[in-house]
């Protein structure tokens, strides 16, 4: 499985990112990294489109490019597409021309304004490069609900435990992560929690 930094410790890196959005409002946003897919895309669109919840979509440029038809009804369905570079590139050991030239060949297919790096990491050439352009978004809920070996009930429990108000979320748009499963029981018991949902601007 691989490990995150806790979201306290990267904001000392990244001063000026978004890990979480200070409110007195019992809020949550929601996020998805690594889609479009056509099998799991229409599937989320489905339960949130049921629990009338929006959402950001950090999406990948070459999947968007295969699969134009399911950014637009990202869009259709009222919710926001996110930049999550074009090839997946990890930030870490690729070098700066490399990273910006991927993230920013990734704009037209899914957004000139906001980005998430793959993996949370960039290097600190990368962060002030993509600041002057973008609005980097990260998360302080990771329930790791990529990993198969993880369980959904292990995920449940992480969404349950640390989500507080202005809490941003990251899940994954993969068939073979928990999102499906476990995103309308997660939804139904934060609403139980008196939580609303917002969508990032």
């Amino acid at each position: 499985m691989r490990l995150y930094r806790p979201w306290y410790l990267m904001r000392c890196l990244y001063p000026g990112a978004v890990f979480r959005i200070k409110t007195p409002q019992k809020v949550l946003f929601l996020t998805f990294d690594d889609g479009p897919d056509p099998v799991s895309t229409p599937a989320i669109l489905g339960i949130l489109e049921r629990y009338k919840v929006k959402a950001v979509f950090f999406c990948n440029g070459l999947k968007a490019e295969k699969y134009p038809d399911l950014i637009h009804q990202i869009k259709q369905n009222g919710h926001t597409t996110g930049n999550h570079s074009y090839s997946h590139s990890d930030g870490w050991v690729t070098s700066l021309k490399k990273y910006i030239e991927d993230v920013s060949r990734a704009d037209e297919c899914t957004s000139a304004n906001l980005f998430r790096p793959p993996y949370g990491h960039l290097t600190p050439g990368q962060f002030r490069a993509l600041r002057k352009k973008y609005r980097i978004v990260f998360w302080d809920v990771m329930p790791y609900d990529f990993d198969k070996s993880f369980g959904s009930g292990n995920v449940l429990r992480i969404l349950k435990k640390k989500i507080r108000r202005g809490s941003i979320i990251v899940l994954h748009d993969n068939p073979d992560t928990k999102a499906e499963v476990i995103l309308g029981y997660f939804i139904a018991s934060a609403v139980k929690e008196g939580y609303e949902f917002n969508i990032l601007a």
